[in-house]
């Protein structure tokens, strides 16, 4: 049953991410009810973990260093690169300015407050502790769900999502694992969207509502 529900909710974050980039819908009104909509199925499952190999006191300081990090992270890779890559940099003005006619406050709400805590219950909470069980231990476990959550915001057809896949997601798992639970992972996730959102990379362009 389990299996299954996780392949579902990976396959409903990638024909989300395909709908917004091959249909044009809203980022906010697509992918924050699907992600709700992981969220709960992870909570409906299980409580997850918070952190059962660290403290929780330690487990909540690294995972918002570790957020401030990933931020700076970014913004020096997108200096580097985009500049010099102008399909990359585009990408990532048109994710980063599509707030429409949100407020900030508005966006930081939808994302930081649903979409993120929704992502990570799903993914670090239910997707990589099943699969560590599945592996009983070791790496593959860990790099078998960096990679599907990888695969699944593919389709979003946006260098700068799929890069921040990539990379978050690497970091997200990493102090998953580290910390044995979502608590980590979740604040550096929030912590790294707050950022991103509020001050980011790219000059971000305010879409004209139609």
């Amino acid at each position: 049953m389990i299996p299954a529900l996780m392949i579902l909710g990976a396959l409903a974050e990638g024909v989300a991410w395909w709908a917004i980039a091959r249909r044009g819908r809203s980022v906010w009104a697509t992918m924050t009810p699907v992600l709700v909509a992981l969220g709960l199925l992870a909570l409906v499952t299980g409580l997850p973990t918070l952190a059962q190999d660290r403290s929780l006191a330690a487990a909540a300081g690294a995972g918002l260093v570790a957020g401030v990090g990933l931020y700076l992270a970014t913004r020096l890779f997108v200096a580097v690169v985009a500049p010099r890559w102008g399909a990359f940099r585009l990408q990532s003005v048109r994710m980063y300015g599509r707030r429409g006619a949100l407020s900030l406050g508005a966006v930081l709400l939808l994302s930081v407050g649903l979409m993120v805590p929704g992502e990570e219950l799903f993914w670090r909470g239910l997707f990589l502790p099943e699969l560590e069980r599945a592996f009983e231990g070791g790496v593959v476990g860990p790099l078998a769900a960096w990679g599907v959550f990888v695969a699944a915001n593919v389709p979003s057809l946006n260098l700068a999502i799929v890069a921040g896949a990539a990379v978050g997601g690497a970091t997200w798992v990493g102090l998953a694992v580290w910390s044995g639970g979502v608590l980590a992972g979740l604040l550096c996730h929030a912590g790294w969207t707050t950022l991103m959102l509020a001050f980011p990379p790219v000059s971000p362009v305010r879409e004209v509502p139609s």
